[in-house]
């Protein structure tokens, strides 16, 4: 189990950004966008479009896929 992020990259309404999560967040977060079938900056840009403004985009996308699996 991975214990410190790893920083990606993504693309936001074209737009960089670079996004710490552990690898293990990183990897349900690709599952979950080839299950959509969207790709992972879609994605990103969908859970950012919805956080408010007292959120980081990585805790975002944590709680996002921590939803996601919890509502399987």
């Amino acid at each position: 189990m991975s214990t410190r992020p790893v920083k990606h990259s993504l693309t936001l309404r074209g737009h960089r950004t670079s996004v710490s999560l552990e690898a293990e967040f990183w990897q349900a977060f690709r599952e979950i966008s080839a299950e959509k079938q969207i790709p992972i900056n879609a994605l990103a840009a969908e859970i950012d479009a919805d956080r408010g403004v007292d959120i980081g985009l990585a805790s975002a996308i944590r709680l996002y896929v921590l939803r996601h699996y919890r509502n399987r």
